[in-house]
């Protein structure tokens, strides 16, 4: 059986306690969902889309501002992508990486990165941060990654700092 594609839209307010309902079934901890939550009350959560299927939000992802340290030109980070964990490996959290870097080239971001599974993200242009000269404040690694989403896109290299809402994940790192 083959499970339907999800409609991918915007986030609206009548999404938000569903949307903190697949974070939090997405991750062990409740830190994803109240970044959301802290992200969307302080106006940063410059993208949050989700994924309907059969009438139900099923996944989400968000985007906020990131700005690379020496530099002028700031991006988006994505973080954090959710899925219902019955919704998972069939599509759902790929429907929603391409929308939203869709979305961030309509809006004119010139970059993203991602803290996340290498292999994983390869697959929608996320390279190594590191080969670009840029790094997080997490030691992140090869799990940290960006894609150019517009010629001469990524600064010269630098830290990428995330808005002060995932100070809350530099503390548990």
């Amino acid at each position: 059986m083959t499970a339907p594609s999800p409609t991918v839209r915007d986030e609206t307010p009548s999404d938000v306690d569903a949307i903190r309902r697949v974070v939090l079934s997405a991750f062990p901890t409740p830190l994803e969902s109240r970044l959301v939550d802290r992200l969307r009350e302080n106006g940063r959560l410059t993208i949050s889309l989700v994924a309907e299927s059969g009438g139900h939000v099923v996944g989400h992802i968000a985007f906020s501002p990131v700005t690379v340290a020496g530099s002028d030109t700031g991006g988006l980070g994505l973080a954090p992508l959710s899925v219902a964990p019955e919704c998972q490996i069939i599509g759902i959290g790929g429907a929603l990486v391409r929308a939203g870097l869709d979305m961030c080239r309509r809006l004119g971001v010139p970059f993203a990165v991602v803290l996340g599974e290498p292999d994983y993200y390869r697959r929608f242009g996320f390279l190594p941060a590191a080969t670009r000269g840029l790094f997080d404040a997490y030691g992140g690694g090869d799990a940290f990654a960006a894609i150019e989403l517009a010629p001469r896109g990524i600064p010269g290299g630098g830290r990428v700092d995330y808005v002060p809402e995932f100070s809350e994940f530099t503390d548990a790192a």
